[in-house]
């Protein structure tokens, strides 16, 4: 019974449509997975929970920040709900990795398709969006949620700071500081690695030449002197043939 009641617990929090504990926080928000660091990349997870009890969420509106334009903003399929992606042109065009961006995403919309929100329950909506600017602190996203009795709740208040939360509070993502290796930098690294390696490469070469040539000078050397030593012990055995040939030559004599 133990083991049932805790394979249960576990299907339920693997589940994507989870069921929320209270009214606590129930309303639209935004996390990142991991950090959202400025000038960096990050995946946002938009939360949506229910808060009716006769009623499903059946549709949801994210708008992007028009003052801080996102150049990519690619949404995760959601099984049972629609996805559309409105684009607006720039005031001012963006430049990426040296190509100009004229038109940015400027709102997200899915639709329940053969699945909703039921009450009691919350989804989660997964982007990957990036780069996130590096002269904000946050980012304001305001939304709006459906209900299948067609009621619409617009979560579009921005929340003052020092302030009390309003009713219905926009979802607002936190900016942490810049990371050092935040998107484009790995690349940097990668070529800096590659330029270590390749002088570590040329410094191995130069003395495996230096080595191979004091091989090369020592046995020359070595040559040299084995035959000065040979001839030198030539000459010796020559002079001491010579002085024997001549004290043989005066013993006949006599």
């Amino acid at each position: 019974m133990k083991l049932s009641r805790i394979a249960l617990a576990g299907g339920i929090a693997a589940s994507t449509v989870v069921l929320i504990a209270g009214p606590a926080a129930a309303h639209v928000s935004v996390q990142p997975v991991g950090e959202a660091a400025k000038g960096g990349y990050a995946t946002l997870n938009f939360k949506v929970p229910n808060e009716r009890d006769q009623a499903s969420t059946v549709k949801l509106e994210v708008n992007f920040p028009a003052d801080h334009p996102l150049s990519s903003v690619t949404p995760q399929a959601v099984p049972g709900w629609d996805i559309k992606i409105d684009k607006s042109k720039l005031d001012k065009p963006l430049e990426v990795h040296g190509k100009k961006i004229t038109e940015a995403v400027s709102k997200v919309t899915w639709t329940a398709d053969d699945s909703k929100i039921a009450p009691g329950y919350f989804q989660q909506f997964p982007v990957s969006v990036g780069a996130l600017p590096e002269d904000a602190d946050q980012l304001v996203f305001k939304a709006i949620q459906t209900y299948d009795n067609k009621e619409v709740v617009r979560w579009i208040e921005e929340p003052t700071e020092g302030g009390e939360e309003p009713d219905s509070p926009a979802p607002v993502l936190k900016l942490s500081a810049a990371a050092d290796d935040h998107h484009g930098g790995g690349a940097a690294d990668d070529a800096k690695k590659d330029d270590a390696k390749e002088g570590d490469d040329h410094k191995a070469a130069d003395t495996a030449a230096s080595t191979k040539e004091t091989h090369a000078a020592a046995s020359s050397s070595s040559s040299d002197t084995t035959a000065r030593t040979l001839g030198i012990i030539g000459i010796v055995i020559g002079v001491a043939g010579v002085a024997f040939g001549v004290l043989a030559g005066r013993r006949r004599s006599a």
